[in-house]
């Protein structure tokens, strides 16, 4: 019992550590089920980048994607092969990594206590389990920030060299994560006005250490779009409020109150980023996180304008492509970058209920009400990934279940049979086919002579030997045009799709 009252913050860091390992490995192999086919353009482009040896700071096809995640997804193909539970296994990772070091930040901004609540509400947020599941470049944003600014606050407080140095490096690797980080060095210029403002001493020539470290971190991937600046802006510049047909000011009105309003009223509608509608916060936590930036603003004025500012600034910064944003809003992928410091502000309030709950209770009955709570609060976040939305059959669709059914259907199929994939859905091309291929494409990697085409290219098929049409999805129009072309084939169900069949008898 000694050993555990003396090494409780240890053995707490532990246990909430283990705790979000569970949540993002459990059942990883199918949870969440298919493949989405952004996800899977990211396993071909690592796929590839094995292969050749080529391995990208920026990846155009599909939009454009920063590479470091790609890059890291070869990486975890190298080890452990090529399966979807490969590309999510680093998205865990990194997930689990930046629960540790939102605990190692916020001890060095604030205190343990708030450390270890932030760190735990992160750990059981359906948010970011969510994206710690997925294979999704974005869950490095919220790693590396709070790496980052962990080192940050460390050099400005010991001055030593090597805190400004990996502050710089993570911050700079930022810029390879996903778009919404560019806005992110807007928070180190709030850090440095608000120290100027106070007259705290900055120390700039580690300050300018610093700012170099990301510029030499960054080059490459500058470079690039020097070279390329088409593809700065991207999918950003296509989801803008400046694209809106509405006017600016009612598109910018409407963006910000419904991003405003995710964490407690509706959030994200899209099954792949949420249990659609629900607010992005369980309604206790989403009560403690009002009470939080409430504390924050008040301890802002009274107490310490740099930490509460830097919390606040961050808050804000980093939901401005939201805030600038028509596409999806609500989105919750991207505004990934404020979920750390939601989860400050949480235990914020927390500490603060606990504070005016605690005299009224006997120590051991308080501190076994706290553990109640926070098991609950876990259990209920348990409940809403893996049942309430794990089970629910529109995620199945939403990561496109079916793709993958066919994908493992060709992949049955006898090598001399002559298969063709007919890709009749919308999407932004590559390799002259729409984005829903990649999905099949990764499914029956080395699975060679598979031949993909649009509805209009029927004319290439060949009708020598067996032959096996998939379609991507039903369309009797096709149907109908198959049968009058190849008047020898027979349409046949497999599964939750059908295949026509060409010279079976």
């Amino acid at each position: 019992m000694k050993f555990i009252k003396k090494h409780w913050i240890i053995i707490s860091l532990l246990a909430i550590l283990a705790i979000a390992a569970f949540l993002r490995l459990y059942q990883l192999p199918s949870v969440p089920p298919g493949l989405y086919p952004d996800e899977a353009i990211n396993a071909n482009n690592a796929l590839k980048a094995l292969e050749t040896g080529e391995y990208k700071v920026f990846y155009s096809e599909n939009n454009g994607r920063e590479g470091l995640f790609i890059n890291l997804v070869a990486f975890s193909f190298r080890i452990f092969g090529y399966h979807p539970w490969s590309i999510r296994l680093i998205s865990s990772i990194f997930g689990i990594l930046t629960v540790l070091g939102l605990y190692l930040m916020t001890k060095e901004i604030l205190d343990k206590k708030i450390a270890l609540l932030s760190s735990f509400f992160l750990a059981i947020s359906f948010w970011h389990i969510n994206f710690s599941r997925i294979g999704f470049r974005a869950i490095l944003i919220p790693f590396v920030l709070v790496f980052s600014f962990y080192f940050l606050f460390k050099g400005l407080k010991n001055r030593k060299i090597w805190d400004f140095i990996w502050a710089g490096i993570f911050f700079g690797l930022g810029f390879y994560t996903y778009i919404p980080f560019r806005i992110a060095p807007l928070i180190i210029l709030a850090i440095l006005v608000l120290m100027w403002i106070l007259k705290q001493k900055i120390p700039w020539k580690k300050i300018v250490l610093y700012f170099s470290i990301i510029f030499l971190i960054a080059l490459p991937l500058a470079t690039y779009f020097l070279y390329h600046p088409a593809e700065f802006m991207g999918r950003a510049g296509q989801v803008s409020v400046f694209n809106s047909e509405q006017s600016l000011v009612k598109s910018l009105l409407s963006s910000t109150l419904k991003t405003l309003g995710m964490f407690n009223f509706r959030g994200d509608n899209e099954w792949r980023h949420n249990l659609s509608g629900s607010p992005m916060l369980i309604w206790p936590i989403g009560i403690l996180f009002i009470l939080g930036m409430i504390i924050a603003v008040i301890k802002f004025i009274k107490v310490n304008k740099l930490i509460y500012g830097f919390i606040i600034s961050w808050f804000i910064i980093m939901l401005i492509s939201s805030f600038l944003s028509v596409e999806g809003v609500p989105h919750a992928l991207r505004s990934i970058g404020v979920i750390p410091v939601t989860y400050i502000f949480s235990a914020l309030g927390f500490v603060w209920l606990a504070k005016k709950i605690k005299p009224f209770m006997r120590p051991k009955y308080f501190a076994s009400l706290i553990l109640v709570i926070l098991m609950t609060l876990g259990y209920v976040q348990f409940l809403k990934y893996f049942v309430w939305w794990g089970n629910n059959p529109n995620v199945q669709g939403a990561f496109r279940q079916d793709l993958v059914n066919i994908g493992n259907y060709l992949n049955t199929l006898p090598q001399n049979i002559n298969r063709y994939v007919i890709v009749n859905e919308s999407g932004v091309l590559v390799d002259n086919v729409p984005m829903p291929a990649q999905t099949v494409k990764f499914i029956t990697y080395k699975k060679n002579g598979i031949q993909y085409m649009l509805p209009d290219e029927l004319d290439k098929i060949k009708t020598e030997g067996k032959i096996v049409l998939v379609s991507l999805k039903y369309d009797k129009d096709l149907i109908s045009e198959l049968e009058e072309k190849f008047k020898q084939g027979k349409i046949k169900a497999q599964d939750e799709f059908w295949v026509y069949k060409i010279n079976y008898e």
